[in-house]
């Protein structure tokens, strides 16, 4: 398909001192590893922005707030949690965590027609997935929320069978959202920021052909054989079957890739979220059942798993010294039109109009070097 360069800029740049991105609310982000949530210990993570306080109730259940007592403002963190309520260190007021309703108020005399249980304190459905503590994020103005309303269908890493490995990954970045998710599904960078004998080298860099199709809220790389340069790739051919992959993107933020070899496969689920408006993290949870009888087959695919995002995460570093300057950016030929399905996608979701419109018109074959 022909190559085509669009008009400057093509997308927001990334300033550190003001908002770089519109983010996208009413859905599910990671918010952190649910290993952590134990006993009567709290825990604090930011999701687009907004600071949050999760824990695990002593029935098991984890549930996630707004770290920030409704009454005078302190975080909710600095007090209290007993495995059944939160309080809150400045004043005692106790929250039921999972709802957010306050039940007790210590100030209050029997006197006093305040009723405590119309108070709530900030509360976000909150589940887990795959040893994550998943999130739901409602829109301003939009009022409580909870697992009972209609909601989006939590992520998930996609799995084939009862008996399989998994391992997760996780990184920070200094970059708006954007940056992190055109960055995830860029195909020309791999030969240059992932340079090791193991991955594809410069030397390796040919021609490819892929072919896209529309999917709903994104798009998909439709199934077929991968790269012949990539050694992770190359020793799945010890199970004399075709190798096929297949990699979705689906908005806000997912990038959804599955191997298949026979009976065997391998699967990942990689999330890019906004922690603030020019911060993001990524986080990957992948499972697997080839190899499944080596030993220290997670440990050999934690290794080289963290040294791949670990490159992603350096460059993405010296991007943001670069972006702090507000560059003028471009996005051109086949390599990057996934990314500008990606912006169009986003801004027909953030104008309400994402379930009848679609920036592709049908399915497209791409084509560029790596």
């Amino acid at each position: 398909m022909a190559s085509e360069i669009a008009s400057l800029p093509i997308y927001p740049s990334a300033p550190t001192e003001t908002p770089a991105t519109q983010l996208i609310y009413d859905d599910w982000y990671p918010a952190l590893r649910s290993e952590v949530l134990a006993g009567k210990k709290l825990a604090t993570a930011t999701l687009l922005g907004i600071p949050m306080v999760l824990g695990r109730r002593s029935d098991g259940r984890i549930f996630a707030m707004r770290d920030s007592c409704p009454h005078r403002g302190i975080p909710l963190s600095c007090g209290w949690f007993d495995g059944r309520q939160v309080t809150c260190k400045y004043h005692g007021w106790a929250f039921e965590p999972v709802t957010g309703q306050c039940e007790e108020i210590p100030s209050l005399t029997p006197s006093d027609p305040l009723d405590p249980h119309k108070i709530y304190a900030g509360a976000f459905p909150c589940e887990e997935r795959d040893g994550h503590a998943w999130v739901f994020v409602p829109g301003p103005g939009r009022g409580r929320v909870t697992l009972s309303d209609e909601l989006p269908v939590i992520p998930e890493t996609p799995k084939f069978g009862a008996k399989y490995r998994s391992a997760h990954l996780t990184a920070d970045l200094p970059c708006n959202v954007d940056h992190g998710i055109i960055g995830l599904m860029d195909p020309a960078h791999g030969p240059f920021v992932h340079q090791a004998w193991w991955w594809r080298g410069r030397h390796s860099i040919h021609e490819k052909q892929k072919h896209f199709e529309p999917i709903p809220e994104g798009f998909r790389m439709a199934t077929h054989a991968p790269s012949g340069n990539s050694a992770p790739y190359k020793l799945l051919g010890v199970y004399g079957e075709p190798i096929t992959t297949t990699i979705d993107f689906v908005l806000p933020n997912r990038r959804y890739e599955t191997i298949r070899c026979g009976q065997k496969w391998f699967s990942s689920l990689t999330t890019v979220t906004p922690t603030a408006a020019n911060r993001c993290r990524i986080d990957v949870v992948a499972a697997w059942n080839v190899f499944y009888y080596v030993p220290l087959v997670t440990s050999i695919a934690k290794f080289f798993g963290n040294r791949f995002v670990r490159q992603d995460q350096e460059t993405m570093i010296q991007q943001a010294q670069g972006l702090k300057h507000n560059p003028s950016l471009m996005l051109i030929d086949d390599a990057d039109r996934p990314a500008k399905w990606y912006f169009a996608l986003k801004q027909a979701r953030l104008e309400g109009r994402s379930a009848s419109t679609h920036p592709m018109p049908g399915p497209v074959t791409l084509k560029w070097r790596s």
